[in-house]
């Protein structure tokens, strides 16, 4: 079968007919919070503010979990996916610190809602690898393991034996964290939805937000159905749109490249070690190497500035293939072994590479959720939790590793 490109496998793959629909705002509701953006974020904010008792209403100008959330990995990780030491040398230890725990507490959290609630997204536990390829990756991995022990963070170096058990690549040392998993991202924004409204949230499709007004008293989202006055505004877009233009000069627009191979012989799948870990490697750009179904592999990677709307398609597969060819140097047995899939997902990186999640001073009644450059999904659920708390005024120290002014 030819390679489909510029298609999420988790939307192409769900059926058609069990896709939801939402309606268009048609009235104004009583609400006192308003959401923008219907993807993984957005859909837990939505079931965290409702779970809590918060009369919310929700807005995606399109389609629910059809841009970055449905076009993501699906990995939850277990920490944010940068070294500790970059983010510590930028913002100190203590806050580094309180980041990488909150990271973590954030996955269990995570995993265990997606247990509690039942929601059907192929949840898969999964430990993780950030192997070391060379002598000089294995130096910076010891450095790392070091500074992040001494910050009181648990941290495992293994050696190249359980690279090669584990990954079954060749390298003389990896990190390893155990308290990850692995999901399908569609199908648990659509599952969070659902939940939401269960618990009264409203929400509603194809209902862009045309522009936002506010006042030192109050603040007006505009839709199509007039105004709607509310009490706080939740920005759950992942990259600062037009609509706050003023913030965008504080990220850098980027897109990761995906491929997602066709079935895997079994002969070849024995050898590629455990297929219940996700792999980090250390190019620059890094790899990201996890299985689906367990037979395919899904590589992400070649990342790179966000190319234009012309360039689009044309660097989707030219990015597809040099994937798979830098899968194929990894593992040189799937050599052969077609993409399935090929696409891309844009995000934001600020130059931390930890995401903002609150407040911003020129803009009140505001909770933003912006730059997440993570290689997984665990951020769209801690954005839910740190703007839950700023909300409600109960916010944890931790929280301040994610503001504006960090």
């Amino acid at each position: 079968m030819p390679t489909r490109y510029g298609r999420s496998p988790w939307v192409d793959q769900f059926p058609k007919s069990r896709v939801p629909s939402y309606s268009k705002v048609k009235a104004l509701p009583d609400v006192e919070v308003a959401i923008i953006g219907g993807g993984l974020t957005g859909c837990a904010t939505a079931y965290a503010f409702a779970a809590a008792g918060v009369r919310v209403a929700l807005f995606e100008a399109d389609r629910l979990g059809r841009g970055s959330s449905g076009s993501s990995t699906g990995w939850i990780t277990d920490e944010p996916g940068v070294r500790f030491t970059d983010v510590q040398a930028l913002v100190g230890r203590r806050a580094a610190r309180h980041a990488w725990q909150a990271w973590r507490r954030a996955a269990l959290d995570f995993t265990a809602l997606i247990k509690r609630l039942d929601l059907k997204c192929r949840l898969e536990p999964a430990g993780a690898l950030t192997v070391g390829r060379t002598a000089e990756d294995a130096v910076r991995l010891a450095r790392e393991q070091k500074e992040r022990k001494a910050a009181g963070l648990e941290s495992s170096l293994v050696n190249a034996r359980v690279v090669a058990q584990d990954a079954g690549l060749d390298g003389p040392s990896a990190l390893r964290t155990r308290d990850g998993a692995l999901i399908d991202p569609y199908r648990a924004t659509l599952g969070l939805a659902a939940a939401a409204v269960e618990r009264g949230a409203l929400v509603f499709e194809g209902s862009p937000v045309a522009r936002i007004t506010f006042t030192r008293k109050h603040a007006d989202v505009h839709t199509a159905a007039g105004p709607l006055r509310v009490g706080r505004i939740i920005v759950a877009t992942g990259v600062p749109t037009m609509l706050f233009k003023a913030l965008r000069r504080h990220f850098w627009f980027e897109s990761t490249y995906h491929a997602l191979t066709e079935p895997v012989p079994a002969r070849v799948r024995a050898l590629m070690g455990t297929r219940a870990m996700a792999i980090r490697d250390s190019a620059t750009p890094p790899h990201t190497i996890r299985w689906v179904d367990g037979d395919r592999l899904l590589v992400s990677g070649a990342e790179g500035e966000t190319a234009s709307p012309r360039q689009r398609d044309a660097t989707i597969v030219q990015r597809t293939g040099q994937l798979m060819y830098e899968l194929s140097t990894m593992y040189p047995d799937i050599s052969g072994i077609m993409p399935a899939y090929g696409w891309e997902s844009g995000y934001a990186r600020t130059a931390e590479a930890l995401p903002y999640f609150g407040s911003h001073r020129n803009f009140p009644f505001h909770l933003f959720a912006f730059g997440d450059s993570s290689p997984g999904v665990t951020g769209a659920f801690l954005a839910s939790r740190v703007l839950l708390r700023h909300h409600l005024g109960d916010r944890d120290a931790a929280d301040d590793a994610f503001g504006f002014l960090r």
